[in-house]
């Protein structure tokens, strides 16, 4: 088991730690509830140093991006950042990532925590190009600052216009005294924010300058729990759950990061998949019965005929009703489409709802 640089001080605070992709991570710390609620509110923070960053550089770098991804990384500029995924040679997703644009030459990739050892191994077999690549994984640390709140909490800790930061753009300046700090405006909790990269020995010193800084705004820690309950409710993919090595990137509804406009691996089968039309989609879905939707749990029809299956499913503490992604058969995939959900031999109806199910 991996520790991140701040896993003492989440030790410290209390929060009860479990094993997530080969790390100790804090699941939540007062409770997944309430750390929802502060972030839909106002300011909590999240450290996922746990996330797998390589930097990809030379003069070849964007055309080797080009092959394995499946959006058009040439739309980038520098300080830009883009959603994209790594298509497999047989129709699924290695991983889903964001790839940002440093400069002409040089790129960083952000991959999931799970996936960083075969996201290197599948886009190192495919480096034909020479680009030299190094993977900074271990010596970097993530700190994710959600919330409505989140720009006036660190405006003092930095230079950086936070408040004018364009949505999925970053700047690299001085941070709570640190030079060379990556702050982003990305997130995976649809409720604002940054994120901010920096080298391991300066974490202790990041964290404390945040919760000093955010104190008057009521920052709080915030858990895996919670993350996964917000981005549930903007209705975003989590590798392992709603996409994986058999999940087309057209059947998860990521057409709008799939980009025909270019060659990548396994574009011209995507493609041929795009004209005939998928079999199976993934949808959002409300329970209009009492009960709570669980991954892997199955989709059936009025006659008890099974259509699909559970991806996500959770409790949704801001819209207090039960909410669930699952991938079903295209006849009812359409919006209004009446569902219902195995739980315990139980079939309990649900309805098929256009995403994101928070409309803040």
């Amino acid at each position: 088991m991996k520790n991140t640089a701040l896993t003492h001080v989440h030790e410290s605070l209390g929060a009860k730690m479990v094993p997530f992709a080969g790390y100790n991570m804090p699941v939540q710390y007062a409770g997944i509830n309430v750390e929802h609620d502060t972030v839909r509110k106002g300011v909590g923070v999240f450290d996922v140093s746990h996330m797998g960053e390589f930097i990809l550089k030379g003069d070849h770098a964007l055309e080797l991006i080009q092959k394995v991804t499946s959006n058009d990384a040439s739309k980038l500029y520098d300080g830009k950042v883009q959603y994209s995924c790594l298509p497999n040679d047989n129709g699924g997703i290695v991983d889903d990532l964001l790839v940002y644009r440093i400069d002409e030459k040089t790129y960083m990739l952000v991959v999931n925590a799970s996936n960083i050892e075969k996201d290197w191994n599948w886009i190192s077999a495919r480096n034909t190009f020479g680009v030299d690549m190094k993977n900074i994984s271990d010596r970097t640390s993530l700190l994710a600052v959600q919330g409505p709140k989140a720009a006036e909490a660190l405006q003092t800790l930095t230079d950086i216009n936070l408040g004018q930061m364009e949505y999925y753009s970053f700047q690299k300046g001085k941070f709570a005294g640190i030079d060379n700090v990556l702050v982003s405006a990305t997130g995976y909790t649809g409720a604002g924010g940054f994120e901010i990269y920096f080298d391991n020995e300066h974490a202790d010193q990041i964290w404390n300058a945040i919760f000093k800084a955010g104190e008057p705004f009521g920052i709080k820690p915030i858990g895996l729990g919670a993350r996964d309950t917000l981005r549930l409710e903007m209705g975003f993919c989590l590798y392992g759950n709603d996409i994986d090595d058999n999940t087309s990137p057209l059947e998860a509804g990521l057409g709008w990061i799939t980009k025909f406009t270019k060659e990548f691996t396994n574009s011209a089968a995507l493609q041929a998949q795009k004209q005939t039309g998928v079999k199976q989609k993934l949808v959002g879905f409300e329970m209009v019965e009492r009960g709570i939707p669980r991954h892997d749990y199955e989709i059936v029809n009025a006659e008890g005929q099974v259509i699909g299956r559970v991806t996500s499913g959770t409790q949704s503490p801001s819209l207090q009703k039960a909410i669930g992604m699952g991938y079903v058969d295209n006849a009812f995939a359409k919006e209004g489409s009446e569902i219902f959900i195995k739980i315990r031999d139980n079939k309990i109806k649900a309805q098929v709802v256009k995403m994101p199910f928070y409309k803040s």
